[in-house]
């Protein structure tokens, strides 16, 4: 066999290892999300119980305003980044026994429910909406 030939198989070789390897991780994360926990109920399940039970809460422009917030996630994670984030934002509702979703509660479940490096854009945002970030803070800095 020539020599570039043998170096196509090896580069082969580990690009579909590294493939392999990058999709394994993302299956055993979700793997982890769908065991239960003590309570029986998997991280999964509770976020569908209470995206389930807050449905009637949403109005439309709630729903815009949770579309624009999660805008800048890739368009193959925007649905599950929307689910993870509704699912804090109806969590919170029920919690608080809301008689609907409000533009807090959209704001603090985002910050709950995200990573701090989202957070930029959902500072930019709101002040581009000329809503006030003052009274999330205290959010923003216990969140990691």
């Amino acid at each position: 066999m020539s020599d570039w030939f043998i170096w196509f198989i090896v580069l082969w070789t580990i690009f579909l290892i590294t493939i392999m390897f990058i999709g394994g991780f993302f299956m055993f994360r979700k793997f982890l999300k769908r065991l239960p926990k003590e309570d029986g109920k998997s991280i999964l399940d509770w976020q569908d119980y209470y995206i389930e039970r807050a449905l009637p809460l949403w109005d439309e422009p709630q729903k815009k305003l949770l579309n624009e917030l999660v805008e800048p996630v890739p368009e193959i994670f925007r649905d599950i980044a929307k689910g993870k984030i509704a699912g804090k934002i109806s969590e919170i509702a029920l919690k608080e026994d809301a008689s609907s979703i409000t533009e807090p509660h959209i704001i603090r479940g985002y910050i709950l429910a995200t990573p701090k490096r989202d957070h930029k854009f959902l500072i930019k945002t709101l002040q581009k909406k000329q809503i006030d970030v003052t009274p999330y803070k205290h959010l923003f800095e216990a969140t990691s």
